[in-house]
């Protein structure tokens, strides 16, 4: 059974442009979060997956974004659900299409408000041009 997935990555500064226009900054330390959504994924995952990041003790000194009031970039990214075993192209089928998936990316990014978090975020379904700096470099992936 697939599940509700993220790519965490402890940066110093990240931030997403859409057609040459910052649309999400954030400075660190903090979290540059991707996150991807499959078909049987629910708003009860998004709840706990925004509590995790919350919580998860990566950041310098073993803190967590709640320790710190640090900030969080969130992206959508179906590509993490990409399948790459068979051929030379790589499928998205675990990947939940756009109507399903951006309500629950949202809903990540408003449980975390809910806790007290900062959340900046990218735009569902543009061209995003993502850049930051990984600390470390550390990158923790999330199955939930």
């Amino acid at each position: 059974m697939a599940r509700m997935r993220a790519v965490a990555q402890v940066v110093t500064e990240a931030k997403v442009d859409v057609d040459g226009v910052t649309v999400g900054s954030i400075i660190g330390p903090g979290l540059c979060v991707l996150v991807g959504v499959t078909h049987d994924d629910t708003p009860e995952k998004a709840a706990q997956l925004a509590r995790k990041l919350w919580s998860l003790r990566i950041l310098p000194g073993e803190k967590s974004c709640s320790d710190l009031g640090a900030p969080l970039l969130v992206i959508s990214q179906f590509t993490l659900y990409g399948d790459a075993r068979k051929g030379r192209r790589p499928t998205w089928n675990a990947a939940a299409p756009g109507p399903v998936a951006e309500p629950l990316v949202d809903e990540v990014c408003a449980r975390l408000r809910e806790l007290g978090a900062h959340v900046e975020t990218g735009r569902f379904g543009a061209d995003m041009k993502v850049s930051l700096t990984n600390d470390g470099p550390f990158t923790v992936v999330l199955d939930i």
